[in-house]
């Protein structure tokens, strides 16, 4: 709606991973490292966490795009299932099939399939996406098929990836074998103020802006303030902003505009309770007021 008004080829602010519109921040520079360096070097399992919105799928679908055709991936992005459920999805991701009756039988046809991989020099891959909600069970299958190995390498490497509860999850007392088994970890920490101001000013070129600048300097401080330089709630309100811009016919936004598209998200809790404090200071003069006439009469 608003890509003509303000010279946009595509959408700048899109809410899909495109590996294209990937920013690389400190942060996300060292995690796609990580992980590249963990799956070329056959690390075995890695975890990576990070908070709500900081990028992690972005990140993982960059991470698909560099490997070579030698690696085969599994994505699995829903790990709210049983074992024979988990399977299935992972039969179907790698393409070895039929499927099968029992889980012994896929725990042979898969350490088959991994060991003709091993001998075509070809890679595996398993990624499990918001893996904070795995259960114990789950957790303990996974932890299992890192027991799929040669004397010399791993025949899978597993990759988990979740919010920061994962953490705390791999952490308990139960899970010790699996937590030593993680040769890798990398948590992604939300942009720095610097980091916001050069995303929103890529993503809009990599959009096709050719401009002098849609944001003030000072709209971009205070879209740091009020996201903590969370990719997410940035593209959110960025998106929200441009629409409110282009309905106003505004060439250039201020921060105004980014705390009443902030607002409307339900992002500036804060704000009502000092509108309410204020609300309370201004009442104070007026019961003065009104004990000061009574003191009058």
């Amino acid at each position: 709606m608003y890509a003509e008004y303000y010279g946009f080829a595509r959408a700048p602010f899109d809410m899909s991973p495109d590996p294209s519109f990937l920013y690389l921040g400190e942060a996300h520079r060292e995690g796609l490292a990580t992980l590249v360096y963990a799956v070329n070097s056959g690390k075995g399992f890695v975890m990576l966490t990070g908070e709500v919105g900081t990028g992690k799928t972005t990140l993982l679908h960059a991470l698909l795009q560099q490997l070579d055709s030698a690696t085969n991936s599994a994505f699995i992005f829903n790990p709210r299932l049983d074992p024979m459920g988990f399977f299935r999805v992972l039969f179907e991701e790698l393409d070895i099939g039929p499927p099968c009756e029992t889980k012994a039988e896929y725990l042979l046809a898969l350490n088959h399939y991994l060991i003709e991989k091993l001998a075509a020099n070809e890679r595996v891959l398993l990624i499990v996406d918001e893996a904070q909600n795995l259960s114990a069970e789950m957790l303990e299958e996974i932890r299992l098929l890192s027991n799929l190995e040669t004397p010399t390498s791993k025949l899978i490497q597993i990759m988990l990836v979740g919010q920061p509860e994962l953490k705390e999850l791999v952490d308990k007392p139960g899970l010790r074998q699996l937590r030593q088994r993680i040769a890798l970890r990398h948590h992604l920490r939300p942009f720095n103020e610097g980091e916001v101001a050069e995303y929103v000013k890529e993503r809009l070129a990599k959009a096709g802006y050719s401009g002098r600048g849609i944001f003030k300097k000072k709209t971009l401080r205070e879209l740091y303030r009020i996201t903590g330089g969370t990719p997410r709630l940035i593209n959110n309100i960025c998106d929200g902003t441009l629409l409110l811009g282009y309905a106003r016919q505004e060439p250039v936004l201020g921060p105004e505009a980014v705390r009443e598209v902030a607002n409307d998200l339900g992002l500036l809790e804060s704000d009502g309770a000092d509108q309410n404090k204020n609300e309370r200071s201004q009442e104070k003069p007026a019961r003065r007021r009104r004990r000061f006439l009574r003191f009058r009469r």
